[in-house]
């Protein structure tokens, strides 16, 4: 059905100009009601603590590290080489064949902008029409999944492993297929109960969403569809300005880290006799560069990406995470470290299960969203750096769970806050040690035979080239 009909004509001939200005103002009229303002928005944590002066103290002390950083590589580049000019390879490198990633990234979103919005409004439309109503939700479902299947999952597979991109663009591919599967499948889930619903109403009148609700949603920050939003009353370009530079500020703050903590530990890591001090070592020298990198990616994306595209959409509700930091429990961790993954798992995951198997398999239904996002996160990082080392899954979907039991909500005080980071140290330094160390053996012994256990047998376990 669609958004708007067109009006009735009145005695005698229409004028078509005067039909064609009373459909524009309608629509102009209905744009503006779905676009208005329903609250005042709610600013996230972060944006309240930086007006406190003590806050901003802490957030310029990583200001003049990033500074140090700077002074130092160029210190070693003037020593080393002669010349004070930073070179930027590696970001060239991370963020190569960029228009590949362009083409698709066009491509991923014209198909989720288009298939799934048309299928669900074709099918709502005949749904209290059809005559077999199940056989026609079947034949249309099966097509709607072949098709999502294909271009939202081989098709980004595909485009990755066939031109090499490197592990940036990657990045970009992968996440992206990702968000736009998430917010396909919210918008599905959201809309096909109000079909059902008119259908066993009879005399209740079916309104599909409009299509400007739907291209709205595919922008805006959040995963979970709502015919409309909570909107803010004007947009802050200056804002949007500094939180995209600020991302841009991590992005090269992260090369400085790599650069100055990563490279000169793990380059040449492999080539030396394996020892269990020289991993252990290397793990605890890790954690500080891996905390870096933790702070960045939160800081980054979830503060300032998603607050630069709420603020160009008007998009009211602020509350990307919530305050993680003071969590006495990894089960409190969990849930407020990305609140906007954590919603949709909530709703489309752990509810789903437990309405399906019922109250009492509440834990069946935790350990089953714990094991889609543990696949979830190796399946990024498999894709992304090119090798398959399930660090990350067996961090999240056995120590993780393990975590999550025993620093549960009944434990409180300073002390579990730092047991909480502690552990948080730990498991960062792992990562990035491990990660870093398969990077390199990949680079030092590649694959020479092309069978199962070659590809998915960790090369650093074994790669010790000579010298």
């Amino acid at each position: 059905m669609n958004a708007w009909k067109n009006p009735k004509s009145g005695r005698g001939r229409s004028n078509p100009k005067k039909t064609a200005c009373k459909m524009l103002q309608e629509m102009i009229l209905q744009i503006m009601a779905m676009t208005s303002i329903t609250q005042l928005p709610g600013r996230n944590i972060l944006s309240e603590l930086f007006e406190n002066p003590h806050i901003q103290t802490i957030y310029h002390m990583f200001i003049a590290l990033f500074i140090v950083f700077v002074v130092s590589t160029m210190a070693v580049e003037f020593i080393d080489e002669g010349r004070l000019i930073l070179d930027f390879d590696m970001l060239v490198y991370a963020f190569g064949k960029f228009p590949r990633v362009f083409v698709t990234w066009t491509c991923l979103f014209l198909y989720t902008l288009t298939v799934p919005y048309k299928a669900l409004d074709m099918w709502g439309s005949s749904y209290q029409l059809a005559r077999y109503p199940r056989l026609a939700t079947l034949a249309l479902g099966l097509v709607l999944v072949v098709c999502q299947v294909c271009v939202l999952g081989i098709y980004p597979i595909y485009t990755v492993i066939h031109y090499q991109l490197p592990p940036a663009s990657r990045f970009i591919v992968i996440l992206e297929q990702l968000r736009l599967a998430m917010k396909s499948y919210s918008y599905i889930r959201e809309n096909v109960p109000k079909v059902l619903k008119a259908k066993r109403s009879q005399g209740e009148v079916l309104q599909m969403p409009a299509f400007s609700c739907y291209l709205y949603f595919l922008f805006c920050p959040t995963l979970i569809y709502r015919d409309s939003y909570p909107r803010t009353p004007k947009i802050r370009w200056k804002y949007v300005a500094l939180n995209f530079a600020q991302a841009l500020g991590c992005l090269f703050y992260l090369y400085f880290i790599l650069v100055r903590l990563c490279i000169p530990v793990f380059t040449n890591m492999s080539k030396q006799p394996f020892s269990t001090k020289t991993l252990v070592l290397s793990i605890f020298n890790a954690t500080l560069p891996g905390t870096f990198i933790l702070l960045l990616f939160f800081y980054s994306f979830l503060h300032c990406w998603l607050n630069a595209f709420a603020e160009m959409l008007r998009f009211g509700d602020r509350m990307f995470y919530k305050d993680w930091w003071n969590s006495t429990s990894f089960a409190n961790y969990y849930r407020t470290w990305n609140v906007v993954v954590h919603d949709w798992l909530y709703n489309y995951t752990y509810t789903d299960l437990v309405w399906i198997l019922g109250k009492r398999f509440r834990v069946a239904a935790m350990l089953s969203v714990f094991i889609l996002s543990a696949m979830v996160h190796e399946y990024v990082l498999t894709l992304c750096l090119g090798y398959f080392y399930p660090v990350m899954f067996c961090l999240f979907a056995i120590l993780g769970v393990f975590f999550n039991f025993i620093f549960n909500d009944s434990r409180t005080g300073p002390g579990w806050n730092i047991m909480m980071w502690v552990f948080l140290f730990i498991g960062q330094g792992i990562q990035v040690c491990l990660y870093c160390q398969e990077w390199y053996a990949q680079i030092h012994c590649p694959v020479t035979e092309r069978h199962f256990w070659a590809l998915v047998t960790p090369r650093s376990w074994y790669c010790r080239p000579e010298a």
